[in-house]
């Protein structure tokens, strides 16, 4: 049986509008597209908010370093640098936060400083940064691999401190419009010789804003 005349009209038309509809979407998403801006992340003029932003995280890097120079914790008597593995970052927050933010920061600026150096072949967790400090090891019984490039036993460097801490948050009703979101970067550094801390510090950064605005 062959289509009449009125059902191919109105599968011609379901298909146009299909057509339009897709050409639609596709300006639309064109549009939001072209109102996307690139911003100067040194000097960075877009409005603060209530969550945590990369200029917090700077900040309390920046801080915490100042403070570990300042205070000689990291200046080894023999003028050798010490070696740093990162401990706990606990995110006490109520914001989904990668703590590397805070401690990579860290990590490099004291690096750049020439008194620490960082093991990236330990970490508490037993995941390592890099697991190929001790993969490599494992060449040590491959007939595939000249013996002599191998990494020999007893070359890793253990660490001597440890860096760990905590971030926490208060969220605090200023007035029937206004809040208060208090941001604390706890941070400690343990000899691990001896299981004292070498240094502690503090970051205190206080915001205020709407009670509308998403401390979260």
């Amino acid at each position: 049986m062959k289509p009449d005349r009125f059902s191919i009209e109105k599968r011609s038309s379901k298909g146009s509008r299909k057509l339009v509809i897709g050409t639609m979407l596709l300006l639309s998403m064109s549009g939001c597209g072209s109102s996307v801006q690139n911003i100067d992340m040194s000097n960075d003029k877009t409005p603060a908010v209530m969550q945590l932003d990369y200029r917090d995280f700077e900040m309390a890097a920046s801080d915490a370093v100042a403070s570990m120079l300042r205070s000689g914790a990291v200046n080894k008597r023999d003028g050798s640098r010490y070696v740093l593995t990162v401990g706990r970052v606990i995110n006490d927050t109520m914001q989904r936060i990668d703590t590397d933010l805070l401690v990579k920061k860290i990590r490099v600026e004291l690096l750049n400083s020439g008194n620490v150096m960082v093991t990236t072949a330990y970490d508490v967790t037993g995941n390592p940064e890099d697991a190929n400090s001790m993969k490599v090891r494992e060449l040590r019984s491959s007939s595939e691999f000249k013996q002599e490039t191998v990494q020999k036993q007893g070359q890793l460097i253990a660490p001597d401190m440890s860096l760990s801490g905590k971030i926490i948050q208060r969220n605090i009703r200023v007035s029937g419009s206004k809040q208060k979101a208090e941001y604390y970067f706890q941070l400690t550094l343990t000899d691990l010789k001896s299981g004292l801390a070498f240094w502690e510090g503090e970051t205190v950064i206080g915001k205020i804003g709407s009670n509308k605005s998403v401390a979260w």
